[in-house]
């Protein structure tokens, strides 16, 4: 939620802070003002150029307005439109200069326009007029309005903080503001012509899938929604399955690390903003996610976005992906023969016949035959998976050697980039620094991977800070190659 301050605009609109239901008939002000018109409408510009201390500087409210009615000093003004030639040739039409709202009517004009304005107007025709200008419901903003309407006890932080998610705005309304959701919820959708559907989440992200209920404040019951990001369009139920928009420059990010060619494996994938992106870079992606929804809409957003060469959809428990994902990745390469194919079918004339012909499909062999890296995009419990890791080849009966021989030189364990929570107390003093929480992080990795120091070096760890929750609970990507003597450690189990 952002805190906005009272408003500090000159006009603010009418308070009605008993309002129930949102009747904006209430919020109208008119406005005494003196209109300028001068007979040559070249001397317009010249004199808001010349006294623009005489003139209305109000933000939002046109010094330059129309009169439809040469005659009328009602309020059908408006802004005048600049380069327009149907307005110079209209007669009926009359361009007129809002003087400063310190004159209020006609008779005050010699008393205070300056004396130099005063020069002016006394060697050029002219006309003055009192006016009244209306304000309307239309003209305030979100927060202007709600601080007309909300208790004054709660007029230091007003809720118009939101996340947009397709045509779905989303709050997080804090629970004095919540018998005002439908009142908040309705101003936010008047103020936002491309919102359709206005939120409040009910209670805190509680399932195992990471969503949670929401009340429809306003708008229309509809939170199937199609979300653009990374030159990608993701289709869900924003009920349903767990997005977050604020994460876009960290999918953004980590999609950047990842070559065309390498193997990606994704372990709570959700609809796929790591791994769709990552398919477009032609990089193989095992995508996972045990949410039937998240699986359903991540197929979905696969095929519209044409990456189902690249991208292979999975429905499992992240455990069982981790700890299989080796052999999942040799039955995808035999599902593929060990090649992708990249669909022609684009349009190109040839050089020599000068016809129209398509490009054909093109065979990519996949060359490594290993993961690359591994997602794990769930922060609030991504850590606990981490142990899976452990013996993650040599459970498969795979020994370091083998995967010399069989892939070469190149081959390599793989990178994981683990996304955390890690909350400290409020009243911890001093307050922890950045790497001060980075080794309590690292300390709960060796733990979890029931490993030492001496086998994941703290050194050895990248963090990167992607956003904080709250104050005192920041969320990180936890970024480390998985050290051989783990990846090829004796499997218990066996």
């Amino acid at each position: 939620m952002s805190k906005i301050a009272e408003t500090t605009f000159k006009y603010e609109p009418p308070v009605h802070r008993g309002m129930q239901q949102l009747d904006r008939s209430l919020f109208v002000k008119r406005l005494p003002t003196v209109v300028l018109l001068l007979k040559n409408p070249k001397n317009i510009s010249v004199f808001t150029t010349k006294f623009k201390d005489d003139i209305l500087r109000t933000p939002r409210i046109p010094f330059v307005i129309r009169l439809n009615d040469g005659s009328s000093t009602k309020n059908d003004a408006e802004p005048a439109q600049k380069k327009s030639k149907s307005l110079a040739n209209d007669n009926h039409i009359t361009k007129g200069i809002l003087l400063n709202d310190c004159i209020q009517d006609v008779t005050q004009v010699k008393e205070k326009l300056s004396p130099e304005a005063l020069k002016f107007l006394d060697e050029e025709e002219h006309e003055l007029r009192n006016h009244e200008y209306t304000l309307d419901y239309d003209f305030w903003k979100v927060e202007e309005i709600l601080n007309a309407i909300l208790p004054e006890d709660y007029l230091d932080e007003i809720p118009t903080g939101f996340t947009i998610v397709g045509h779905v705005a989303h709050l997080n309304l804090r629970k004095e503001f919540k018998p005002f959701g439908e009142l908040i919820g309705q101003v936010i959708l008047d103020k936002n012509t491309t919102i359709k559907t206005v939120v409040d989440k009910v209670d805190s992200i509680a399932t195992k899938f990471r969503t949670f209920q929401m009340n429809v404040l306003a708008g229309e019951p509809n939170l199937l929604v199609t979300q653009k990001e990374s030159d990608c369009s993701f289709t869900f139920d924003f009920s349903k399955v767990y997005w977050n928009s604020r994460l876009h420059t960290e999918h953004a990010r980590l999609v950047s690390l990842f070559q065309p060619g390498q193997i990606v494996g994704d372990v709570f994938a959700g609809v796929g903003p790591f791994s769709v992106p990552a398919g477009k870079k032609k990089v193989i992606v095992l995508s996972n996610d045990l949410n039937p929804e998240s699986y359903k809409y991540m197929q979905q957003n696969i095929k519209n976005n044409r990456v189902g060469n690249f991208v292979e959809p999975l429905n499992l428990d992240g455990r069982e992906f981790i700890r299989d994902s080796p052999k999942l990745l040799e039955q995808f390469i035999q599902k593929t023969d060990g090649a992708v194919t990249v669909p022609g079918g684009k349009k190109y004339k040839d050089k020599t016949t000068g016809e129209t012909r398509r490009t054909a499909d093109k065979k990519i062999p996949i060359e490594n035959r290993f993961f690359d890296h591994y997602v794990m995009n769930l922060p609030d419990s991504a850590l606990e998976f981490l142990d899976e890791f452990v013996s993650l080849y040599s459970r498969h009966g795979l020994t370091y050697d083998q995967m010399v021989q069989e892939h070469g030189d190149h081959f390599q364990t793989p990178w994981i980039h683990c996304h955390c929570f890690h909350k400290y107390e409020a009243d911890e003093q001093p307050e922890p620094s950045m790497e001060q929480l980075h080794k309590r992080v690292h300390q709960r990795i060796l733990q979890i991977m029931d490993t030492t120091e001496e086998q994941l070096p703290f050194e050895h760890f990248q963090f990167h800070l992607v956003r904080k929750v709250a104050p005192t609970k920041p969320m990180f990507c936890v970024s480390f190659q998985l050290p051989k003597s783990l990846a090829f450690a004796p499997c218990k189990s066996l």
